[in-house]
């Protein structure tokens, strides 16, 4: 899968995607850090390259989700620091799916 991590979003759980065998490219390696992108500008940047973003941000993605059901896929994260688990976790629920096209995944920590 292709993945749009976005500022905030640990790197060491892309190092881990990366490892587990997705191509994931961050806010930073494509140039635009520290710049405050709207959610809905990294959203597009996203869609465009046909990448789903990965983000910690669920309040705000889920609703750019309602109001812009057309992307390349959304990944909202609960806070976990166990990184390797994260990945992992985010690796099996996209594995699942033939496309991200348009879906809103949601992998929380478990309790």
């Amino acid at each position: 899968m292709k993945f749009y991590a976005d500022e905030q979003y640990p790197y060491p759980v892309v190092k881990c995607l990366r490892e587990l065998g997705h191509d994931i490219l961050t806010v930073q390696e494509a140039g635009q850090a520290n710049q405050r992108i709207p959610d809905d500008e990294v959203l597009a940047f996203a869609t465009e390259n046909d990448r789903a973003v990965v983000t910690q941000n669920r309040r705000d993605f889920i609703q750019l989700h309602k109001i812009q059901p057309n992307h390349a896929g959304i990944i909202v994260c609960s806070d976990d620091r166990n990184w390797d688990a994260l990945a992992l976790r985010i690796h099996v629920a996209v594995i699942a799916e033939e496309s991200l096209q348009g879906k809103l995944i949601r992998i929380v920590r478990p309790s």
